[in-house]
Parts: C-alpha cells; sequence; structure tokens
C-alpha cells in the first residue's frame, strides 16, 4: 500500500461500528490517532499519509461523530465508554499496544486510556487536550478559563444542536475561525464541504455534544456545581508512559493554566510549544507537529 492511500473500514467493538481512516500495512506498529469536536478522521489526513510511511495508522470516528454509529442513551458518551471502544478496537485490529495521539476531546479520551489501560499505550502525545486533574482545577478556580469554557454549557443545552447548525453551519465555523472572523487558509473550499458534511450527518451533532453533556467537567452554573464538585485523587490518574505535550499558543478555547502542574500526574513528560499556532494546531503547522511527533516516536518499535 503506498504510504500516500488513505482507506476506510467499519470494526465492530463495544456494542457499535466505528467508521475509521487507515494507511500504511496492517503489521507495522500501531498509531491511534484521536480527533476533538467538532472534528472527524479528516482532523489527521496530513498524518496518517505521513506516519503511513512506517507505522499502521488508523484514525477512527469517535461513537456518534460522523459515520461511525450513535448509541441513543446519554450514558453511551461517556469517557468510560468510548476508551472501551478504543481498547477493542487496537485489539480487533490485531494489536496489544500502540502509539497514542489525541487532540482535544480525543487528547482527553487518550489520557483516559493511558491512565486506566497503560499496557496498551507504548507512548502518548496530546495536542492542545486537558489531563482531567488539571482541567477540572482551572474549571473550578481559574476565571479566564472559565469564561473561556462558557461555551461547553452552551453545548449542553437542548437547543444546542439546531444553534450550532443554523446558517451553514455559522457556529461551528466560527470555533475554526482565525481572531478576526476569517476562515482559516487550512479550510479551504474542499475542507468545509468536508466537514459540513460530516456535522449534517443526521444525529452526528447531537452525538458529538453528548460527550459534553455525559461529562462533569465543566464551567458550574447557576443550578449545577459543575467541575467544582469533581474530586480527583491525583494518585489515582497518574500516566505513567513517555508522554508529549505539543501546544499552541494561541488557544482561546484552552489556556497554558491547564498545563500548571500537570509534571505532578504525568512525570515522563516533554512540553513543546508552537508560539503561533492556535488550538488547530495540527491543520495550521502539519509540518512542524509531524517533525516532533516523530522525534518523539522515535523508530518504530515492535507490533
Amino acid at each position: 500500500m503506498p504510504s500516500d492511500t488513505i482507506t476506510f473500514a467499519r470494526t465492530s467493538v463495544n456494542g457499535v461500528r466505528l467508521h475509521h481512516a487507515q494507511a500504511g500495512e496492517p503489521g507495522r506498529p500501531l498509531m491511534l490517532f484521536l480527533h476533538g469536536f467538532p472534528e472527524f478522521w479528516f482532523a489527521w489526513h496530513a498524518q496518517l499519509q505521513e506516519f503511513g510511511r512506517d507505522h499502521f495508522v488508523v484514525a477512527p470516528d469517535t461513537r456518534g461523530v460522523n459515520l461511525s454509529d450513535r448509541p441513543a442513551r446519554l450514558s453511551d458518551y461517556r469517557a468510560q465508554a468510548i476508551v472501551t471502544d478504543l481498547v477493542e478496537l487496537v485489539q480487533a485490529l490485531g494489536y496489544r499496544q500502540c502509539v497514542l495521539v489525541g487532540h482535544d476531546w480525543g487528547g482527553a479520551l487518550a489520557f483516559a486510556m493511558a491512565i486506566t489501560r497503560p499496557d496498551m499505550v507504548h507512548k502518548l502525545v496530546i495536542l492542545n487536550a486537558v489531563h482531567p486533574w488539571t482541567f477540572a482545577r482551572e474549571l473550578c478556580h481559574n476565571r479566564q478559563q472559565i469564561d473561556a469554557s462558557a461555551y461547553m454549557n452552551l453545548f449542553r443545552r437542548p437547543d444546542a444542536a439546531a444553534t450550532l447548525l443554523a446558517n451553514d453551519c455559522a457556529w461551528l465555523r466560527g470555533m475554526l475561525a482565525d481572531p478576526d472572523g476569517t476562515a482559516p487558509r487550512w479550510f479551504d473550499d474542499a475542507t468545509a464541504q468536508r466537514y459540513v458534511a460530516a456535522w449534517t450527518q443526521p444525529g452526528a451533532i447531537t452525538a458529538a455534544l453528548n460527550y459534553y453533556r455525559a461529562s462533569p467537567l465543566h464551567p458550574a452554573t447557576a443550578t449545577e456545581p459543575g467541575a467544582c464538585a469533581v474530586k480527583i485523587d491525583p494518585a489515582t490518574v497518574q500516566v505513567t508512559m513517555p508522554t508529549l505535550v505539543l501546544w499552541g499558543e494561541q488557544d482561546r478555547h484552552l489556556l497554558p493554566g491547564c498545563l500548571d502542574g500537570l509534571e505532578q500526574v504525568v512525570p515522563d513528560l516533554r512540553v513543546q510549544y508552537l508560539p503561533d499556532a492556535s488550538h488547530w494546531l495540527a491543520h495550521e503547522q502539519p509540518d512542524a507537529v509531524n517533525r516532533m511527533i516523530r522525534a518523539f516516536v522515535g523508530p518504530p518499535a515492535a507490533a
């Protein structure tokens, strides 16, 4: 299979069928890439092409998103259920371990998998995403992060899907926009068509919003304590494998305080900052992101 060829498959795991993109030859060491909101497998197209040269690279649409199955119950979108999907996907692909890469929600899920199934994660790479211990603290005590995360409570409202999809998905396009409100260079017409097609799959945005609705980590409201009610013992959420965090410093959704004290729960930690990148760093600076990941991952280990 040529390294620049991306193919697609569906795999049944944990009661759902996950659609996933893949590149490289099965049997080579596995790299699993997890997208965030409001994205889908295409978030990783540059990484599929790069790492497919010497790995087997898989980027699923996580449950509910794009072409993957959408369970009906809110409880089906809790992190534990999604991590089980990922564990079973790795196993169904014929592997015992992977290099795990995640951005945004995918990074949060990657942290969760690394915490609960460290035996299955050889190395961990996080792009502008949060560990639950530091994020709970920031959502409760850091006013700037609370304000930056105010959208999370909008996403929890019953009418959120209609709001996000109105006017040709204007709200979602705005999430990806540059600070002046214009579409970023990477979000060209062809890419926009891909994203709108994924967003407008029947029920897809509602399912993606259920990730926020099923999580206790959100800013407090007048009726809910949110993250302030979450008590996490750092000893129970340790990430033991080598971990690389890539951080776009222009992120307006997740602020640098989310990294403060991270080494207390991720002792084997490297952090590399991209001063000119935003939350969407894999799109904005794919070559730099690929270089940093490759330097960290090193030569492919045995599968």
